[in-house]
């Protein structure tokens, strides 16, 4: 394409991932040392798939090598020092050794098992120590992959639980000594092999393989495609294609950041060249990118981490399905602001000579084969573990269709490395929030502060929503989205639950503030990243970002309300009625954000569209029917002044 010298080197690109996502800090080791962590990081993913076709593991054995292969590679990978991170080609002794005591707490439980279960819960020294280790590994580990946020957080559960008695008002508690306390977190499934890590082990890991073979076919860059034939040439087209782009991209991404940088760096410099602002451009990027973790049939690791802390029968494909309606009004109200904005601008869309061959990207539906398949099986009720494994055997088969995207055995193996790469981030920062759930629940905090946030807002629903949207944003700041939809779900959720909102509709809504904290100002990284590819300024991409994403504020708070929303006991005749609202007051609600629809709006049509926007997506008749009204004014508003306008100039 002619603005193709105008993208990102990948050079260029893992500077900017390296900068704004610290899972993507590593050394770039050669020789020896290179061939070690190579063979570590297959056989990582060689065990995952031994025990997916044979077979788990019993929890602590499954979970505790898991543990294992992530602490010993991510000690070799990761430096201890961030300005020394993926540069070094090197690792200091003394992470050898922490590598070696990663192996050691990894190997201990299946030595030991039939020990520790003789001895029904004491703990001999040896027992202590070996526990004590594996705490304090499971820290560092966390602070040199995903941030100090989340480490810090950890830590402070911890001098909680030790400290319990101390504390002031209703957070006291009896407080655990600290042999209990590594008891818990090392020597039960409550702890650090709790449930987050279980979900790691298993669905986590085989979902993060199917996206690397994804990856390995060059799906990415036929998304890309797809995108711009689909999207190339309507008003402001490069900013579609990247909201398009994106929502494809979630599916085999799990990093906002990383969805940033990779598509980004081909969008970005078409919106930028059709005129689109910096600030504005990187926006989108940033707002489409975020938002792919909400896109079903595969969402954010914290989905999986739904299934199990929901229970109750509840399957991964009922929160697939849950969050389709608010996924696609999310993508639906980024691309009405753009659109908006393109108009206002007045931005064409892309010429012939700036399209892809259509026929080549037809040829290559068949890329699309592995998405469709996953859908398919999910919604069959076939486990979610030989879903995925099933998605990657037709992945490997849809990419054997035509030479060019076949897969040799060296990318069959690239594609196992890869993937358990990836993993590593959401293994260290799923044991670490299991340190949060064993406190929480050893101690009842989770009770607690539920009750806490309550009377904090006096009982009443709304002030709850808007307190534990702000707990989930600030907690977002710098976290991965799995730490903090760990925490968020133990201690804010449970108040949303007893106020009598279905336990979906309370999950999904912290889970939502969990991500979106990636473009929400101050600490926005997903919008960093894009001001970078941009070549912005970050706070005000990130304000942009906030203005796309709008719906992403307002949909939360509406499914709680009204649970139809998420497809919870509704009709089909109603669904239809409700998905028709929802898209009206969106763009009311886009028109009146950009302040343009068929022409610009003034103040009070603004407010107008920004009212008549919500009272439509909020599905309850009264407020359908008041949104409705205001949304017929705004229109004929727009018309009866377009038409005064033409008139005058005629005149």
């Amino acid at each position: 394409m002619s603005n193709k010298e105008e993208t990102l080197s990948l050079e260029e690109q893992q500077k900017l991932l390296e900068k704004y996502d610290p899972e993507a800090r590593t050394r770039k080791l050669t020789g020896f040392m290179g061939w070690i962590v190579f063979i570590g990081l297959l056989s990582f993913s060689l065990f995952h798939l031994y025990t997916a076709i044979f077979g788990m593991l019993t929890a602590q054995l499954q979970r505790s090598v898991h543990l294992g292969f992530a602490l010993a590679l991510i000690f070799l990978l990761f430096p201890a020092r961030k300005k020394e991170r993926g540069h070094q080609t090197k690792v200091a002794w003394y992470d050898i050794v922490l590598a070696i005591l990663g192996v050691a707490a990894g190997a201990y439980w299946p030595l030991m098992i039939d020990e520790i279960v003789m001895r029904a819960g004491r703990l001999t020294e040896l027992d202590f120590y070996a526990g004590l280790m594996a705490i304090i590994l499971v820290l560092e580990a966390t602070r040199r992959t995903v941030g100090l946020p989340i480490t810090i957080i950890a830590g402070l559960f911890m001098v909680y639980a030790l400290y319990g008695p101390y504390m002031p008002g209703f957070l006291a508690h009896r407080g655990l000594d600290l042999e209990r306390l590594v008891q818990t977190m090392f020597f039960t499934t409550e702890g650090i092999l709790g449930t987050p890590l279980g979900v790691s082990s298993t669905f986590i890991f085989l979902f993060l393989l199917f996206g690397s073979f994804l990856v390995k076919t060059g799906v990415g860059q036929y998304f890309n495609d797809l995108a711009v034939s689909i999207a190339g040439k309507r008003i402001g087209g490069p900013a579609k294609v990247a909201i398009f782009s994106s929502a494809l991209q979630g599916t085999i991404s799990g990093s906002s950041v990383a969805n940033v940088v990779t598509s980004g760096a081909f969008t970005i410099p078409m919106m930028k060249k059709l005129g689109y602002k910096k600030e504005f451009a990187g926006a989108v990027e940033a707002s489409a990118s975020t938002g792919g973790q909400l896109m079903p049939p595969i969402m954010g690791a914290a989905a999986f981490l739904m299934v199990e802390f929901i229970g109750g029968g509840i399957t991964y494909w009922d929160i697939a399905k849950a969050a389709a309606i608010p996924a696609l009004l999310y993508f639906a109200g980024i691309w009405i602001m753009t659109h908006f904005e393109a108009k206002r601008l007045g931005l064409r869309g892309l010429k012939d000579e700036e399209m892809p061959d259509r026929k080549e990207v037809l040829k290559n539906i068949y890329l699309l084969l592995p998405i469709l398949a996953i859908i398919i099986l999910l919604m069959t009720g076939m486990s979610v573990i030989r879903a995925a494994l099933w998605s990657i055997v037709i992945t490997i088969a849809a990419s054997a269709v035509r030479k060019e995207t076949r897969m040799g055995f060296r990318d069959f193996i690239d594609a196992l490395v890869d993937g358990a790469r990836t993993a590593l981030g959401v293994a260290a920062a799923t044991a670490a929030a299991g340190i949060i759930v064993g406190v929480v629940t050893k101690t009842g905090l989770g009770l607690k502060m539920a009750n806490g946030l309550l009377d904090l807002a006096g009982g009443y629903l709304i002030p709850t929503l808007v307190l534990t949207m702000v707990a989930a944003l600030i907690l977002g700041m710098g976290s991965p989205t799995t730490a903090n939809y760990v925490i968020t779900s133990t201690i804010a959720a449970p108040a949303i639950i007893l106020l009598g909102v279905p336990d979906l509709s309370a999950h999904l809504f912290v889970f939502y503030f969990g991500i979106i904290a990636d473009i929400t100002p101050p600490v926005a990284l997903a919008a960093f990243a894009a001001a970078g590819v941009a070549g912005g300024e970050p706070i005000k991409t990130g304000v942009n970002s906030s203005k796309l994403a709008i719906a992403a504020f307002i949909i939360p708070y509406m499914f709680v309300l009204s649970p139809e929303l998420l497809m919870i006991d509704t009709t089909w005749y109603y669904l239809i009625w409700v998905v028709f609202t929802a898209l009206a007051g969106m763009t009311a609600i886009g028109a009146g954000v950009i302040g343009y629809w068929f022409r610009k709006l003034n103040g009070i049509e603004r407010v107008i569209g920004m009212v008549g926007g919500v009272c439509l997506i909020y599905p309850e008749g009264i407020t359908d029917m008041i949104g409705l009204g205001l949304f017929i004014l705004l229109i004929v508003l727009q018309f009866v002044y377009k038409r005064n306008d033409s008139v005058k100039q005629a005149i």
